[in-house]
């Protein structure tokens, strides 16, 4: 009960983005809300739920009996179900089998029902809905708190004051909610140890759940860096394959996010290889153990890198800006950290944690690419990057 206390008075204190689901609801369409867990989704249903003058049912995936009807594909079973209603939302979406198939069902022969469907796994509710609801959803993905939505209870004086915390702990909810470093790191742990790999752990093909914290901390010291798979496969003693499909589903739940290498076919750029972040730096952290303070550390330049990548995202995702990721190496080893491509532009990044005072693109991109852009984002400028 405290937990959801705290996640609602976090949510009232500070704006999220998305502040209402009037404007999302659409007629003969089904809302589905995707994002890790523990970071507002439920609340954010609650919440809407609170304030609609429309007749709901709510219900959860975790019900047995609300799976066995969902995913019965009987018509006359679903529409009893949802008899007198006008809308119907299901939290945890994602443990209904064939989902989707249910869904399509309430929205083709009964389309004066609202649907919202919250998950935070999307391997399993994405391909549920994926082909059922073709043409008949709107897709969003909460985050952890973004420092953009943290302006409205901060300046951006007061955002740098607090730097150093949210590289360390991150900006889930619960974890901004707490004061000590103690709770902080206590929610952090509870959340790796209890919910992180619930969904990834249910799912049929995993068995081991050591293997996947292995691999998670193999990638938290690797943040940043190109990720061999072979590298892996021979450190976890699995194959290849294995480790390739374990990465999918880890990105899938909202654990980690991967990025891909830039290539306008130059014989000296690489993209074989991958770089994973984690959504959050608190996960990470708390995935290793390790919550000292930065003048204590080693890995100060990681922790600012996957910071300003994971709020650029999300940025670009709740502004709708239409922008593709990448990072960019040759065998030469120049390197930019991140590169957008989009709106016909071609934008590079280099992150800089250090005094650095280094402003110039590497020497190849600026002869193979005349008409991209080069900036260094560093601790005085970051905030007008990622808000």
């Amino acid at each position: 009960m405290t937990n959801l206390w705290n996640l609602y008075i976090i949510y009232h204190m500070i704006q999220r983005f998305y502040t209402s689901l009037d404007k999302l609801i659409k007629p003969h369409r089904a809302l589905i809300i995707y994002g890790p867990r523990r970071v507002g989704k439920t609340t954010l249903l609650k919440t809407y739920l609170d304030s609609t003058n429309l007749k709901f049912k709510l219900d959860s995936g975790d019900n047995i009996r609300t799976q066995e009807v969902l995913s019965s594909q009987d018509f006359s079973l679903i529409l009893s179900y949802i008899e007198g209603y006008e809308l119907l939302a299901i939290d945890e979406a994602q443990q209904i089998p064939n989902i989707g198939m249910g869904l399509k069902i309430i929205i083709d022969q009964a389309p004066n029902v609202q649907v919202i469907a919250t998950g935070s796994s999307s391997f399993d509710l994405a391909n549920q809905v994926g082909e059922p609801l073709t043409g008949r959803k709107t897709t969003i993905i909460l985050y952890p708190i973004a420092q953009a939505e943290l302006l409205n209870q901060y300046n951006k004086y007061e955002l740098k004051q607090k730097l150093e915390e949210f590289l360390i702990f991150g900006s889930y909810p619960e974890v901004i909610s707490v004061k000590t470093r103690a709770e902080k790191s206590a929610i952090l742990q509870e959340i790796v140890n209890s919910y992180l790999l619930k969904d990834i752990l249910s799912f049929e093909k995993v068995k081991s759940s050591q293997t996947i914290f292995n691999l998670l901390k193999l990638l938290a010291f690797q943040v940043g860096n190109q990720v061999s798979l072979n590298e892996l496969a021979t450190v976890l003693r699995i194959d290849v394959k294995t480790v390739g499909r374990y990465l999918d589903l880890l990105e899938k739940s909202f654990v980690i996010v991967r990025v891909t290498g830039f290539s306008r076919n130059l014989r000296s750029e690489i993209v074989s290889k991958n770089k994973y972040y984690f959504l959050d730096n608190g996960i990470r952290n708390a995935v290793i153990s390790q919550f000292n303070q930065l003048p204590d550390r080693n890995d100060a330049g990681q922790l600012f890198e996957n910071f300003v990548l994971i709020e650029r995202m999300k940025k670009t995702s709740y502004q709708h800006i239409l922008r593709n990721a990448y990072y960019w190496r040759t065998y030469e080893r120049q390197e930019i950290d991140l590169v957008e491509e989009g709106e016909g532009k071609l934008e590079g990044y280099e992150v800089k944690w250090g005094s650095d005072k280094a402003t110039s693109a590497p020497k190849d991109w600026r002869e193979n690419y005349k008409d991209a852009t080069f900036q260094i984002i560093n601790r005085e400028n970051y905030l007008d990057f990622i808000t």
